[in-house]
Order: structure tokens, then sequence, then C-alpha cells
């Protein structure tokens, strides 16, 4: 039995290293900050959102100012009219909610823009990526500015300059 495990461990411990993955790492953050197109974009954005933000805010004070009317007028209001005043500062309400989901939520108004703007040099980039992973045959390309943790790369395995180049960006 011995002498079918040893032989069989070797052949199993010799087909690891023959199949030796090769890989390199890359920083698609740094990589897309050193397009000027995407600070441009991110410019964009950063403009849109302040933009949508103060309209935000206008609708905030002018909900916060109809509450401060209502709870120094509400001792003197009939009960009919307090129904009523309470009815718009909650459709208000309401209404800042949907702008604000609208403007900001899951596939709201930014989403759309940041797809518009950033989508197709993230795309750029990509392909440059999987470019590279064919013409160097890489098995993988682990991005250390996404989610993937990277304890330790070796400088000489980050190919983000390369990625650059290939773009067409100095």
């Amino acid at each position: 039995m011995k002498r079918f495990i040893i032989p069989a461990f070797a052949l199993l411990l010799f087909s690891f290293t023959a199949h030796a993955q090769r890989y390199a790492v890359i920083d698609s953050k740094y990589i897309l900050e050193k397009i000027p197109e995407y600070k441009t974009a991110q410019q964009k954005l950063d403009q849109l959102s302040e933009l949508w933000q103060q309209e935000i805010d206008q609708k905030q004070v002018a909900i916060d100012k109809m509450n401060k009317e209502f709870e120094a007028e509400q001792v003197m209001l009939p009960d009919n009219l307090k129904k009523k005043r309470e009815d718009e500062i909650f459709n208000k309400q309401k209404e800042l909610q949907d702008l604000q989901r609208k403007r900001y939520g899951f596939e709201g108004d930014l989403f759309k823009k940041r797809q518009e703007f950033i989508k197709p040099l993230q795309d750029k980039v990509y392909n440059a990526v999987q470019k590279l992973a064919v013409e160097k045959q890489y098995d993988f390309i682990l991005d250390k500015s996404a989610g993937i943790t990277v304890i330790f790369a070796d400088p000489k395995l980050d190919k983000s300059e390369e990625i650059l180049k290939s773009i067409g960006v100095k």
C-alpha cells in the first residue's frame, strides 16, 4: 500500500507544479483616476449630485417651515383644517422621499448618469485587461482596488501601467 501512496502523491505534486497558473495584479481605481475623461465625468456627476441635493434641501426647508407654522397655529385651527394641513405636510414629505429615491435610489438618476458617463471608461479598461490577459497568457488578473483583499502583491506583477499604455493614457 505504501508503494502505491508515495508515487501517487509524487505524481499529484508534479501535476500541480506542471500546471502553475500565471497571474497579474492591477489597480482599476488607479487606472481610472489616470484617465482624463474619468475625472471630467466624475466632476459632471458631482455637479449634478450637488444640484439635486440643493433641490432636495430647498424642499426640506419648505416642509420644515410648513411644520413650524402648523405647530404654531394648530391650537386655533378647527379639526377639518388641521386634518387638511396634516395631509398637505404628509404629501409634501412623500414627494420629497419620492424625489430622493428618483435622484439617488437604486437605478435612480445618479445611477443612470454614472452608467452613461463612467461605464464606457470601465469597459475600455476591461477590454484592455482582457487583451493583456490573452496576449501574456495570464490565467488570473486580480484587482487590488476592488473587494478582493490582496495582502501583498509583488510590484513587478502590477500591470496597471501596461493597461494605461494600451488605452493610450500616459
